[in-house]
């Protein structure tokens, strides 16, 4: 079972930068739904392998997570993954997918241990459901009832707690149909995890192609 924790989905945003940065993935013309595939493949091998204080690596215990990652003991790197990155051409041999490997690890650090954004800046012109221009709303993806239990299940950092998603008023309102309070803080506390559900997915495709504020009939 794929791990759902932030930080993996970090790393593995981290992995698939990395593929489409690299010139054998223009040649290999890989779609979207390969991409996410092979990344999710190549992280669910490495992550295991990864210490702790790497895929607990947060804003909040970056004091614990090592400066260089050249640092990180990664000798017990799954083979299939090294098999994979060389039978692919993302590496030429073991070495070399060691330092593939340190680059992701850099980025992901860089990413994890970066301070926490000021949640109204990050506004958008288009629901981020639908992807309509209209008046929006926030929604607060891990809902602020929750957050005691929330930090005390230690199911998010403390920094994760005010992130905001920005919604029409419809497509809020069918978040908050779908789900309690404490569903949407388990198990839907981001806008991709939302569009996973069925009813969301139906819903954008309906919700796209009606006209804000209109009445029919």
């Amino acid at each position: 079972m794929e791990d759902t924790s932030l930080q993996f989905s970090l790393f593995k945003d981290c992995i698939a930068k990395r593929v489409l940065s690299h010139p054998e993935t223009l040649r290999q013309t890989q779609d979207s739904s390969e991409l996410d595939d092979f990344s999710s493949y190549l992280a669910s091998e490495a992550w295991p392998t990864l210490p702790d204080t790497i895929r607990t690596a947060a804003y909040e215990t970056r004091e614990v997570v090592p400066n260089d990652v050249d640092d990180v003991p990664i000798d017990n790197t799954s083979v299939s993954f090294t098999d994979t990155l060389i039978s692919y051409g993302f590496a030429s041999d073991h070495d070399d997918t060691l330092k593939f490997l340190r680059k992701v690890l850099a980025d992901y650090v860089a990413d994890a241990c970066a301070p926490p954004p000021v949640w109204s800046s990050t506004r958008t012109e288009e629901c981020e459901i639908c992807d309509r221009q209209v008046p929006l709303t926030y929604h607060h993806l891990i809902p602020r009832s929750t957050h005691t239990k929330v930090l005390k299940k230690k199911w998010h950092p403390e920094n994760m707690l005010n992130s905001v998603a920005w919604l029409c008023r419809p497509c809020h309102n069918v978040v908050h149909h779908i789900a309690t309070n404490e569903e949407l803080a388990r198990e839907f506390f981001t806008v991709e995890l939302l569009l996973k559900r069925e009813e969301i997915t139906k819903w954008r495709n309906y919700a796209s192609k009606q006209r804000f504020g209109v009445r029919r009939g």
